[in-house]
């Protein structure tokens, strides 16, 4: 089974939207996917968060297919987008000076891609 994991950086949702897409497309065909949040799209974790924004089903259902491997603790600190990820339940993930590290899914043996 291959396995990806999905560093998205952009904060525009038009652009987050196709990581969303491609997570749960690689999904169902048979691949294990994490999608790591960091960068501009941590302010997303808050914004995707409310059900009246147009790409909201498309984010729960990657988080009920347990795709959000976690969100970058130093960038959500600086978007202000903390509180909602915790509310989310979505984990911090902090070890490489506060940010998630590559090195920690590529030594699991994922696939890196950058979005």
């Amino acid at each position: 089974m291959e396995k990806i994991a999905l560093f998205a950086f952009n904060g525009e949702p038009m652009c987050f939207v196709h990581v969303l897409l491609n997570a749960l497309d690689l999904q169902e065909k048979g691949a294990k996917v994490q999608i790591v949040i960091e960068g501009s799209a941590t302010k997303l974790v808050e914004t995707l968060a409310d059900t009246s924004h147009p790409f909201a089903p498309l984010y729960q259902r990657a988080k009920d297919a347990g795709l959000v491997s976690c969100v970058c603790r130093a960038c959500s600190l600086k978007m202000g987008s903390t509180a909602a990820a915790e509310a989310q339940h979505l984990p911090l993930c902090d070890d490489m000076s506060g940010h998630p590290s590559m090195e920690r899914y590529i030594r699991e043996g994922y696939r890196i891609i950058a979005l």
